[in-house]
């Protein structure tokens, strides 16, 4: 992946009034990303990205975009990223094809019909060009959005929540498209979401952010396939002699009874079928294990500790 920085974001910090959205948030997007800008409701992954579209100012830190000053280049800048916050809005009673050319003219893009027709047709709403938005489900509106991004040519798309509100299939189509717009297109994504898992699915790089800090950023696959694991180990009886057996046969393993019947196990993964081959040859019955990523496990004590 290259390593050309195409955004830097560096320190930044927004209040209203007494309430700070955004403590201390820094972050680097390289060129060819899809970066995962990931985060609990209400950890500031909006407002850092109403600072970078420039809706809103921040009131500190610094933002680079194609190694430009923001605050001091934004026409230039901004003629360069496309993006959806939120929710994308049409004229619902026009077609589809007639919304993009709509907001053609708005944004001064030099696009032709056949250009339009494409730009549909690579959101998967070839057939539905002439169709009224009306009638168009959530999802089919959301793709629609992503070809108004592109009616100019954008070198960084910016989708806040992209996902949210859909069925399972029209997950899987948005998720797709962004794949495409990065291998097809070559668009450096950005790409914020609450959904660990939706973020490990289609990101190579990301950040987590909680209450308005950056806690930890980097490559999505490394990240996730750290080799220490959390496992839950449920059994029939007698977690103590498990937790015995297992500190006798396995002295670098760290563990924790939680119940009479449960243990909560540090563990590094390739130790797991070893450790449960010598619990099962010992006679322990085991009901369930259950093993989590430590980011994972991470991740879900932030949610739950932001609720």
């Amino acid at each position: 992946m290259n390593d050309d920085p195409i955004l830097s974001v560096q320190h930044l910090k927004k209040t209203f009034g007494n309430f700070t959205a955004v403590k201390d948030v820094s972050f680097t997007v390289n060129k060819g990303d899809i970066f995962g800008f990931l985060g609990p409701n209400g950890a500031g992954k909006s407002t850092t990205m109403r600072c970078m579209l420039s809706l809103i100012k921040p009131d500190a830190g610094q933002i680079q975009i194609f190694g430009k000053d923001l605050f001091k280049e934004r026409v230039s800048i901004m003629s360069g990223i496309g993006s959806i916050v939120e929710k994308p809005d049409f004229y619902k009673y026009l077609s589809a094809l007639q919304n993009l050319k709509i907001f053609a003219r708005i944004s001064g893009a030099d696009v032709s019909e056949k250009q339009l027709y494409e730009q549909l047709e690579f959101v998967g709403l070839a057939g539905r060009e002439k169709d009224k938005v009306a009638g168009f489900s959530h999802g089919m509106k959301q793709r629609l959005g992503i070809a108004q991004t592109l009616l100019h040519q954008p070198e960084l798309i910016v989708l806040d929540e992209p996902t949210t509100g859909l069925d399972p299939q029209g997950i899987i189509e948005v998720r797709e498209l962004i794949l495409r717009l990065k291998n097809e297109q070559q668009k450096t994504v950005i790409l914020s979401s609450h959904q660990l898992a939706e973020i490990e699915l289609v990101a190579n790089r990301m950040v987590i952010i909680n209450r308005g800090e950056g806690v930890v950023e980097g490559d999505v696959a490394q990240l996730m396939n750290q080799q220490e694991t959390a496992l839950h180990l449920e059994l029939s009886e007698n977690a103590s002699g498990a937790a015995a057996l297992i500190t006798a046969n396995f002295p670098e393993v760290k563990l924790k009874i939680s119940s009479p019947k449960t243990l909560e196990v540090n563990i590094e993964k390739y130790y797991i079928p070893s450790l449960n081959a010598k619990l099962v040859a010992e006679g322990f019955e085991i009901m369930a294990l259950e093993p989590k990523r430590k980011l994972e496990d991470f991740f879900i004590q932030m949610t739950q500790s932001n609720a």
